[in-house]
Order: structure tokens, then sequence, then C-alpha cells
């Protein structure tokens, strides 16, 4: 039996956070097919745009899992979603233009399982663990495909298994130097998965409050896509990488502002010692 220790009323209701996060996720992983288009590598961006969207729904996600009484799984519940996220993102690589949309199918039904597992097998009886694993493993899959947009400009399979060298005048073709052969796809599930998770874990408590929470996010998230973007100076062109980099910088700089002032707001108004709420709002 689970017990849960917080309401979960007010604010931002999750599903339409859930919906903001999908749409907004996959237009901007299908944005950087911009890139075949108009055969450059300068709207690699998107990808990253991506990675913040996904992220911020799913530390949402986490906060609705872990409000039963699972604060200690936090840790555990990024690691899950980028786990069984990775192997549904490769997958679908192999689907051309489909890639993202494969991605977010195969996912879903990976993380249904773990959650139907982790219920009725690990007998762990949470009423929300079985929407919350397979919407945390959609967000791993997506938040892959995004680094891997953001890193290399494409999302397809051959551009994240083969890169270039280039000896005596003569480009050759390898797979050490690509997102994949180079393990720039471990550094990104680290990325992603610290990014997921920390904010809960850094806000929750008696003054936790939503808007704040989901600033830490797209904070930490801009943070994780400044170091993808400077991994990406390895497989496009610098000036492609420049861009990616400068609006990460901007993005993490407006975020960290507004976080801090947010968490002056919170901490004005905790005054005196107070119970943990019941409502997730401003």
């Amino acid at each position: 039996m689970s017990v849960k220790v917080e309401v979960i009323e007010g604010g931002v209701p999750h599903n339409t956070i859930l919906i903001a996060g999908v749409v907004s996720t996959l237009v901007c992983i299908y944005l950087t097919y911009l890139n075949v288009v108009t055969q450059t590598e300068m709207f690699s961006f998107f990808g990253g745009l991506a990675v913040v969207a996904a992220l911020v729904w799913g530390s949402h996600t986490i906060k609705v899992l872990c409000s039963y009484g699972i604060g200690t799984g936090v840790p555990s519940a990024g690691m899950i979603a980028f786990g069984s996220g990775v192997i549904a993102m490769l997958y679908a690589t192999r689907f051309g233009m489909l890639a993202p949309v494969v991605a977010l199918i195969l996912a879903a039904i990976i993380g249904l399982v773990l959650g139907w597992v982790s219920n009725n097998i690990l007998n762990m009886k949470i009423p929300a663990m079985v929407q919350a694993l397979t919407e945390m493993a959609v967000v791993g899959a997506l938040t892959l495909m995004g680094f891997a947009a953001l890193i290399t400009g494409t999302f397809g399979f051959e551009g994240l298994t083969t890169g270039t060298v280039t000896m005596f005048g003569m480009t050759l073709l390898t797979h050490q130097n690509s997102f994949i052969g180079g393990c720039l796809i471990a550094v990104a599930f680290l990325l992603g998965a610290i990014a997921i998770q920390h904010p809960f874990n850094a806000c929750l408590g008696p003054g936790w409050t939503q808007d704040r929470m989901l600033m830490l996010t797209a904070e930490c998230a801009f943070l994780s896509m400044i170091v993808a973007a400077i991994m990406s100076f390895a497989l496009i062109s610098a000036g492609s990488a420049i861009i990616s980099l400068v609006i990460a910088i901007i993005g993490w700089v407006y975020t960290y502002k507004e976080y801090m002032a947010l968490s002056k707001r919170d901490a004005h108004s905790w005054l005196d010692s107070k119970p943990i709420p019941d409502v997730e709002g401003q």
C-alpha cells in the first residue's frame, strides 16, 4: 500500500503539461529536418529546444509519481526514464522521417510494460505508476533524440553512427567520430537523467511551488544544452554549433534569473513553519 503525501491539485494540471510537452517536443525535433531541406546544419538548435520541452514535462511527471511517498526514488526515476527511452530511440532512428513518432509509440509501450511489472509483479501498488513510467520512457526517448539532433544535425540512424575524418586531403567515413560510435550518447544520457530528476529533489518540501520547480527544470535543461552544444563542435559546422551555444546560454541566463527571483519570492513568503501544502499552485 502506498501513502500519498501531497494532493495533486491546483496550479497547471499535469495533463496540460503533458500535452504541451508532447506537442512542443515533437514540433522542435521535426524542425531540425530543416537541415536536410536547406542543406545546412543551422537548425540543429531546435533539438536542444526539444530537450528543454521534454525535460520540463518529465520533471513534473516525476513530481506526480513521487508524491506517493517515494521521494528516495527520484534519481532512479530519472535513470529508468532514459534507460528505457534509449532503447526506443535507437530503434526508431531506422524509420527516417517517422523516427520521432515511432520513438514515442515504442517508448510508451516499454514504459507501459515497466509500469505494469512494477505494480503487479513488484507489488508497488502506486496508482500513478503505470502512466508515470509510460510518460518518462517517452520523455527519455525524445530527449535523447533531441540531443542527437542538436549534436549531429540529424535524428537518422546513419547520421548518428557514421562521421567523417580528413586524412591527406581525403575525406573518409568513420564510425568513431559519431554520436553513437564516439559514446556521446552516454554523455547525453547523463545530461538528461540528471536534469530531469534534480529539480523536484531540489524544490521538494513544505515550500514547494510548481512554477519554481518547472523554472529550475528549464534552467537545468538549458545548462545541459550548453554542454551538448559544445560537444556539437566535433560533428557539425562551427557556425551551426555557435548558434546552438548562443541560444543555450541566453536561455540559461534568463531561466537562472527567473529561478532566483522565484526562490527569493518563496523565501520571503516563508515567514513561519507551515505544514506541507496540499496544492501545487503558484
